[in-house]
Order: structure tokens, then C-alpha cells, then sequence
């Protein structure tokens, strides 16, 4: 059993956030395999179930607010038996430019408190996380405006492209694992 969690905010005010890149992945990956998104009963998020290359497969939008996600994630995998091996949470990240993408198998949050959140309730930094860069705020101390903001028109154009390849890199992740989906994803985007 695999878990994919999309990290984002819920309500309509938040919908096209950059912070939001997490919701949007998981979303467009749910409508690639054809699943539905329905309130789950295991934790506070919308969950889609699927059976993916033979194995089980859970989709995971968490309703806790990026800052608490971890308390949903948690709580899923407690109630699925699930290992930190076995899940991907899907994040944005200022720290990247638009459009890289950055999978790693493990690590610390790196500032962001989604991942802060998971780290300290699964009580561990053991599992694999995909930053989707969003680019740095212009002025430094607007960083919460900055993430809780629409993309600019220029990045609305290029989002579609963006969202495909995460869901491209978690499908080979799904697929052949982290290592492959890496090597095929970790790369500086050409300016």
C-alpha cells in the first residue's frame, strides 16, 4: 500500500495559492487514474483509493491547514498500518525556482511548516517528499503573503506543464521507486 499526501490549504480563498501546489498535484493525479476525492472517515482530509500497477493505492488531501497537516498524516497512516516508506507528501517550496521540482528520500523541512508538521508526528525525517518550487517572495519579509498568493499570469501560463511533471514523478516513483524518479526529476530548470 502507498500513500500519496498533497499538502495545501482548504476553502475557496486558498484554491489557487501557491501554497496549494500539493492539492493541485494530487488532484490532477487523481483525475490521470481516474479516482474520486471524497471526505475521509479515517482522518480530517479528502481521500481517493485506487489500485495502481497491482498495488493499493491512497490519495491524501489533508483539511488541517498546511501548519497541522501532519496531525491528518498521521492519523491515516496509524489507522492503514502504513510505514513512512511508504508515502510522498507533495509540497511547494520558495526555496526552489518556479518550476524545479526537488524528490528526496528523506530530510529536514527546510522551513516549511507543512513538513514541520509531519516530521514531528510521525516522529521521524524518514520519508520521501517532492518540493515544487514557487520561487523566492521579492521582498523577503512578505513571505506569508507571498505563499498564501496567486501565481503571477506568466506562471498561471506554465502552471498545467508544472503540475504534469510532478504527477509524471510520482508516477515513477509509484512505479520504479525513488532513485529512478530522481534521476529523471531532480534537475535545474533551464532559464
Amino acid at each position: 500500500m502507498r500513500l500519496i499526501v498533497g499538502l495545501g490549504n482548504p476553502g475557496k480563498d486558498y484554491e489557487h495559492t501557491r501554497h496549494n501546489l500539493g492539492f493541485l498535484v494530487v488532484r490532477r493525479l487523481a483525475e490521470k487514474l481516474r479516482l474520486k476525492f471524497s471526505r475521509s472517515s479515517l482522518t480530517k482530509g479528502m481521500t481517493a483509493k485506487g489500485v495502481f500497477e497491482g498495488e493499493t493505492l491512497w490519495l491524501l488531501a489533508p483539511l488541517t491547514y498546511v501548519n497541522d497537516s501532519g496531525v491528518a498524516v498521521s492519523q491515516f497512516m496509524s489507522k492503514k498500518d502504513l510505514s513512512s516508506d511508504d508515502i510522498l507528501v507533495v509540497c511547494d517550496d520558495f526555496h526552489l525556482d518556479f518550476e524545479q521540482i526537488r524528490l528526496r528520500a528523506r530530510g529536514s523541512d527546510g522551513g516549511h511548516n507543512g513538513l514541520s508538521s509531519v516530521i514531528q508526528h510521525l516522529g521521524t525525517e524518514e520519508f520521501a517528499r517532492l518540493r515544487m518550487g514557487i520561487g523566492c517572495p521579492p521582498d523577503s519579509r512578505d513571505t506569508v503573503d507571498y505563499v498564501l498568493g496567486e501565481f503571477k499570469k506568466t506562471e498561471e501560463a506554465r502552471l498545467k506543464g508544472f503540475v504534469d511533471e510532478a504527477v509524471s514523478c510520482c508516477l515513477i516513483w509509484l512505479r520504479q521507486g525513488i532513485n529512478a524518479a530522481m534521476g529523471r526529476h531532480n534537475r535545474r530548470k533551464e532559464a
